[in-house]
């Protein structure tokens, strides 16, 4: 799949130019037309005391992103790209699905999300509420250090974390589409202890070499297309295995599938892709499940 539009949402203290400029390695994957959403809250220009609205404040805040956005187009208009934007005072979700049916991206970049874990629990965080209502891929941008550096090279070392199921089928064919930006995939399949049959150590490398030839099977898949693939099994938890390889391989970035998870379990005791998009320190690419809907 080629990546030829990518839409960028930003409220700017999280998401600079440089964020998208290390996005633009895209190019070499089909990128040609970049779309800004702005999305403004209505908290951010409500009056102090609580229950006024104030239209000055809208038209500033309005006016700031636009003049950001001008500045940005300019850079993108410059290297032959398309440009769109949408300044909307809205809420975030809604506007971001009004913009992907409008639109129709191939990409969603967004910030993490600054729920708290109380509001996450009613109401899910953003990320969760776009994957189960979107089919289009959401990049969750993160810049890797306390003092906010982006990452230059978000394509350099990503990690595939697959669990063979039909998304992951997907997300295989989504990183083909990537082929001319990665420089090197780790792959990886957690196998769960629950899962193995017994304790003993020949049974735990039988279930080891078999996972490790399908993992195998995948990396010459890749290797064909031009893309250098390396294979992993990791023995344990899921989420915690997948943190520990991201750091011990230096990963530029995380990539999985999203969970198939009804959605009110999914908010209650979360899942892995869910998980990890919050709280890993590391940009995550994740890819939605075909929705029933």
């Amino acid at each position: 799949m080629e990546i030829k539009k990518l839409l960028f949402v930003t409220k700017f203290e999280e998401l600079c130019y440089d964020a998208l400029n290390s996005l633009l390695a895209l190019r070499n994957a089909a990128l040609e037309h970049v779309i800004f959403l702005n999305v403004i809250e209505r908290d951010k220009v409500a009056m102090k005391r609580g229950s006024g609205y104030l239209k000055e404040e809208e038209v500033k805040l309005k006016e700031t992103a636009n003049i950001r956005f001008i500045d940005w187009a300019e850079n993108l208009f410059e290297m032959g790209m398309e440009v769109g934007a949408y300044i909307e005072v809205s809420s975030l979700i809604p506007e971001i699905l009004k913009v992907v049916k409008k639109e129709a991206p191939d990409l969603i970049v967004i910030g993490r999300s600054h729920k708290g874990p109380l509001e996450q629990l009613y109401a899910g965080s953003d990320v969760s509420e776009l994957m189960r209502r979107t089919e289009v891929p959401i990049l969750v941008f993160k810049h890797m250090m306390e003092d906010n550096i982006v990452p230059e090279k978000l394509f350099k070392r990503p990690l595939f974390a697959t669990n063979w199921s039909d998304t992951g089928k997907k997300t295989i064919e989504y990183i083909k589409g990537f082929k001319n930006v990665i420089g090197e995939i780790h792959i990886m399949h957690v196998v769960k202890e629950s899962t193995l049959k017994s304790p003993n150590a020949h049974e735990v490398q039988k279930v080891r070499k078999v996972e490790r030839k399908r993992l195998d099977d995948l990396c010459d898949e890749l290797e064909d297309m031009g893309i250098n693939a390396r294979p992993h099994v990791y023995v344990g938890d899921p989420q915690k295995e997948i943190e520990k390889a991201a750091k011990g391989y230096q990963a530029s970035m995380i990539i999985l599938g999203s969970s198939e998870k009804a959605a009110i379990l999914e908010r209650w005791t979360g899942s892995i892709s869910k998980n990890i998009a919050d709280k890993s320190a590391f940009p995550c690419l994740l890819i939605p499940g075909k929705k029933n809907i």
